[in-house]
């Protein structure tokens, strides 16, 4: 059983249709890259399925359980923040809090969270120090233990985003999504980051990369999704994506433009 399937997913922003009926599953463990020009719908299938944005047609499954029917009544709030927990999201541009120091952006909302539930008044010194010692883990498998006390503007923009990955790997989300993660970066620091999400990959952690870094996609992704004018133009394996024998002339034509 895929652990997330997205079915006819269709959005519109002001009569504009952005996308126009998508569909696929993601395999747990598996590493999903999407691809495609500037305006093929691949930011706005990332927000969908984060809770970003309502689509207007369409249903989401997790784990074989409904987690959205565009059909169904609006869900409060809470419910869609409690859906969300299911998704990680790492932004273009890190998003982290300046007033924090990196170890307190990492616990601030695995601790927010921990006090809504039953046994936290018996249990607040261990649970604080269960969240902190995974933190201080998760700096550590990013490589950035010895930045645990600096402030985010002391920090490279790799490194940020470094901070931003493990972060949201610190509410232990189903999927980790990430919107162009290396697109406000330079060529020293994208590689910074791309190796951390190549050691993610190899751990099998369930992610879905919307990246304009082809390498990557073809190299650490086991999947490719080419998108194009709203819809899915082809979805198979990276080595069919990028191999001389891919069926789709238009993922060679975009493959070669942005390769150049």
């Amino acid at each position: 059983m895929p652990l997330l399937e997205v079915k006819n997913f269709k959005k519109s922003f002001s009569q504009t249709p952005v996308l126009k009926g998508i569909d696929f599953s993601l395999s747990h463990g598996e590493t999903l890259a999407v691809i495609g020009s500037s305006g093929s719908g691949k930011t706005t299938l990332l927000r969908c399925i984060n809770f970003l944005e309502t689509p207007d047609e369409g249903m989401m499954y997790l784990d074989g359980k409904l987690l959205f029917d565009a059909s169904a009544p609006r869900q409060s709030d809470d419910e869609i923040r409690e859906k969300r927990l299911h998704f990680g999201l790492v932004f273009q541009n890190f998003n982290l809090f300046p007033q924090y120091t990196v170890f307190e952006n990492l616990c601030l909302a695995p601790k927010l969270l921990a006090r809504a539930g039953s046994d936290f008044k018996d249990q607040k010194k261990k649970i604080f120090a269960e969240i902190e010692e995974k933190s201080a883990s998760l700096l550590d498998r990013v490589g950035l233990s010895q930045k645990k006390d600096a402030y985010p503007c002391r920090l490279s923009g790799g490194q940020q985003q470094r901070v931003a990955i493990a972060r949201a790997l610190a509410l232990s989300p189903d999927v980790l999504c990430f919107d162009e993660p290396t697109s406000a970066l330079d060529p020293e620091l994208t590689g910074e980051v791309l190796n951390v999400l190549r050691s993610l990959s190899e751990d099998k952690v369930t992610m879905i990369v919307v990246t304009h870094e082809m390498g990557f996609a073809a190299e650490a992704a086991e999947r490719v999704i080419f998108m194009d004018g709203g819809l899915i133009a082809f979805d198979g394996p990276s080595k069919i994506a990028f191999g001389a024998d891919c069926p789709s002339e238009r993922l060679k034509t975009f493959i070669g433009s942005v390769s150049k």
